[in-house]
């Protein structure tokens, strides 16, 4: 039997993107998205509202990058979702971690999180179904602790997964199967 919830942001798991942009200052901005995803193979969309620090930032530096947030860092991911660039301009510096400057758009790289995606900001779109940031995704980078023998290997990124329902957040590591091939075996 099936039980009725609460209306919720209820896709699981919903990814853990730490999203990265510098102040007008220099300093390194990030912020915690879980509502994003890929539109189009190279196309990133980010639903964020324009009252987010990060929002003005991409909008004045034109790029931003998307850094795949992983379980030994979860306490940084969650703090970067709690905290406001608007409020406290020391975010960064508080977290411990360090960046270096993206290899294509003027926008940082967080060290510490395995996968990061460099975008350039394409367009806003804010209309009755919702807001956010569009991006075209132009480097993507991993850190070479995983990808043994040079080809990428996700079990080791540890990607964090956020739970809408309980808000937990779920390490991703086990791979299960093997898309457009499985499937086959039913045809």
């Amino acid at each position: 039997m099936r039980k009725k919830l609460n209306i919720t942001e209820g896709i699981f798991p919903m990814p853990v993107l730490m999203i990265a942009t510098y102040n007008d200052d220099g300093t390194v901005d990030v912020m915690n998205a879980a509502w994003g995803t890929m539109q189009e193979r190279n196309t990133v969309a980010l639903n964020l509202s324009e009252s987010h620090k990060t929002v003005q930032n991409i909008r004045a530096r034109g790029a931003f990058t998307v850094g795949i947030a992983d379980a030994a860092h979860v306490v940084e991911a969650d703090y970067f979702g709690i905290a406001s660039g608007n409020k406290e301009p020391k975010k960064f510096e508080k977290s411990g971690l360090t960046a270096s400057k993206a290899e294509t758009v003027d926008a940082p790289v967080i060290n510490e999180f395995p996968i990061c995606l460099e975008c350039e900001f394409i367009e806003y779109q804010d209309n009755e179904y919702g807001c956010g940031v569009i991006g075209k995704v132009v480097n993507v980078t991993a850190d070479e602790s995983v990808m043994p023998n040079g080809k990428l290997d996700m079990s080791l990124v540890n990607a964090i997964a956020f739970d809408p329902y309980t808000h937990g957040y779920y390490k991703v590591t086990e791979r299960v199967g093997d898309a457009f091939k499985d499937g086959v075996k039913i045809k």
